[in-house]
């Protein structure tokens, strides 16, 4: 997805568009590259339900923390780009959180009986993170002008269809 059809999708936040002059160092810009192309390879982010298996999911989690965290402290912490990555990592702790990390956890380990509240409690929690990282990722992409692959994009903020006056 093209970066202006991401800028479309967000309403009400402040970004690089008409008239701000905020100028990206270097250095983020280079990053959120990173963080951008990082994401487009990690499928929990983005492939249906069906085809996730929990255990890889936790893991595929943990590396994504670990490239955050990584990435975060190569930056001025002040940034809004870093608050960004902060905010997808603290999803990431809450996921971790609630499902658990470990292999022997309940959650994860009957997460893929279908219809167990094991799976209930693992895919709303995905759902969280995906939607926390879609967000972020739209803010980041605004803000730097990136584009993002197409099956990352499934979970960028939907378009809002409505007129300014509330009518569809």
């Amino acid at each position: 997805m093209k970066f202006r059809e991401i800028a479309n999708r967000l309403t009400g936040i402040s970004t690089p568009l008409g008239g701000v002059s905020w100028q990206p160092t270097e250095l983020e810009v280079s990053a959120a590259r990173r963080v951008v192309t990082f994401l487009e390879d990690r499928r929990v982010l983005y492939a249906p339900d069906e085809l996730e298996v929990p255990s890889h999911c936790v893991s595929s989690i943990l590396d994504i923390r670990r490239f955050l965290t990584d990435e975060i402290g190569k930056l001025d912490s002040g940034s809004e780009f870093v608050a960004s990555l902060r905010a997808m990592r603290i999803a990431c702790r809450k996921f971790l959180d609630l499902v658990g990390a470990d292999e022997d956890e309940r959650i994860v380990v009957y997460a893929n009986h279908r219809g167990h509240r094991a799976s209930w409690a693992f895919y709303s929690a995905l759902g969280e993170l995906r939607g926390t990282f879609g967000v972020h990722l739209a803010r980041i992409a605004t803000r730097f002008k990136l584009d993002v692959e197409d099956k990352l994009a499934v979970i960028l903020p939907a378009k809002d269809e409505e007129g300014s006056d509330g009518r569809t």
